[in-house]
């Protein structure tokens, strides 16, 4: 008797866990799919209408086809992509005219090559192809990547989840707006997060060789890569003989890079050094803590965040890889780039996916919460939640939002953009220094 009351306990659990599952993919699927509809009925109608009334070019708008085209001529023409007629092209293409300085509307990034050269050897395999189907194939990449980096940030946090969550989450972040953002611009950041995610993995793997090889690679973005490079290096120095192989593969495949593109374009790193210089002239973009604070209180605010971030990884710079500790520390680091680096993107915040993971972790977990850390939390996940909800109400108000109506509305779901990663960055900081105040440590699970 008693066998068949736990037997018919146990199912009802099941069954009971079962449709909390259901019910939360359900919510899922509609919250993700409310974001897609935003960005293709309403964003994107409020921008060609703008773009009317302001005559403001609009061509194919792939953040892919500058870097694309660049590489195209470098490879097929031996064309110098940081060259200004190459430029031209790109805005033939991406706005579909050259831009006219004459003109006050219109746009101000003038879409040069600013990217290290040996981005064309990524690029290389879709230069012979028409640019149609890059962009199909690149944005189904994107997507495929995208769920992947899910898995690979599981792995690398140390949560261990059943499928049912994999699934809801992996529908969340395909639902993203930042992801959302960058799959529809086809931005090279999402290539550069699944790098990263893929090198973090490899590390908690023992594939350090691979894991150097990675991070090479994702320093075609170098403003996104040197955090995590820098905390790398700390930790490889703190236990050389064991972990050396790290920068051994990060020096072979740089060194192939680096040389490589100078024999493809002689001369390139000071092509690439003035090119920043001016695209950071003509889009004049500031980091998320400066573009909140000002500059001097941003910059000031930059210093101190950087200084608690290396002050409280320095305590897991010993640590293995395959620790809870490393986890959260390099989780930490990857939520700091997001908010020092002087780029503010929304795209560029699914570098703060890991962070989001190991606090989601912690907040299921039994490990007693401060009481301010539980309200910081709350605030948190409102920011987190926020874009779902406001591009959910937008959608439901569809048939009634009149262009009007629009023009005020639609920046609702890019309110919490600036907020968002300094509340995760304080949570970051904070779960840690509780962990590790604490001395609460998790045992590595066997595979």
């Amino acid at each position: 008797m008693d066998s068949f009351a736990a037997t018919a306990a146990h199912n009802a659990r099941a069954r009971k866990t079962s449709g909390s599952l259901a019910l939360a993919f359900l919510v899922a699927v509609l919250v993700s799919a409310s974001t897609w509809f935003y960005m293709n009925y309403i964003l994107r109608a409020q921008q060609i209408a703008d773009a009317a009334v302001h005559q403001r070019p609009r061509g194919n708008l792939s953040d892919l086809y500058p870097r694309w085209l660049g590489a195209r001529e470098l490879l097929r023409h031996r064309r110098n992509p940081y060259s200004n007629q190459v430029m031209r092209e790109i805005q033939r293409g991406y706005y579909g005219r050259e831009l006219d300085p004459t003109r006050a509307d219109d746009p101000k990034d003038q879409q040069g090559f600013a990217y290290p050269v040996y981005v064309a050897f990524l690029l290389a395999p879709t230069v012979n192809f028409p640019l149609e189907q890059v962009q199909t194939g690149f944005r189904w990449f994107l997507i495929s990547l995208a769920i992947v980096s899910v898995l690979l940030w599981l792995r690398a946090v140390r949560w261990r989840v059943s499928s049912g969550y994999v699934v809801i989450l992996s529908v969340l972040v395909l639902g993203w707006l930042p992801m959302v953002q960058g799959i529809k611009l086809q931005q090279l950041s999402l290539l550069v997060a699944g790098l990263l995610a893929a090198c973090v993995a490899c590390l908690t793997w023992g594939w350090f060789l691979l894991a150097g090889g990675l991070l090479a690679l994702a320093t075609i973005k170098p403003q996104l890569t040197w955090p995590l490079a820098i905390w790398l290096v700390a930790w490889v120095v703190s236990d050389w003989r064991a972990r050396k192989r790290f920068v051994l593969g990060f020096a072979i495949v740089m060194g192939l890079l680096l040389v490589g593109a100078e024999l493809l374009l002689p001369g390139w790193p000071k092509m690439f050094v003035a090119a920043i210089g001016e695209y950071h002239r003509y889009t004049q973009n500031q980091s998320v803590l400066v573009w909140m604070f000002g500059s001097i209180a941003g910059r000031i605010f930059e210093v101190l965040s950087v200084l608690v971030c290396a002050v409280l990884t320095w305590r897991s710079h010993r640590e293995p890889a395959s620790s809870a500790e490393f986890a959260r520390a390099t989780a930490l680091v990857l939520a700091l780039a997001v908010m020092v680096v002087p780029m503010f993107a929304p795209y560029n915040q699914v570098l703060l996916v890991p962070a989001i993971l190991v606090l989601l972790k912690t907040a299921t977990s039994i490990d007693p919460l401060l009481p301010a850390f539980r309200l910081a939390g709350v605030i948190g996940l409102i920011l987190l939640i926020w874009p779902w909800v406001a591009t959910l109400a937008l959608a439901a108000a569809y048939p009634w939002l009149t262009p009007s109506l629009r023009d005020r509305l639609w920046p609702m779901p890019f309110y919490s953009n600036f907020m968002l990663p300094i509340f995760i960055f304080g949570l970051a900081a904070l779960d840690y220094w509780i962990h590790a105040a604490s001395g609460l440590r998790e045992p590595f699970a066997a595979e």
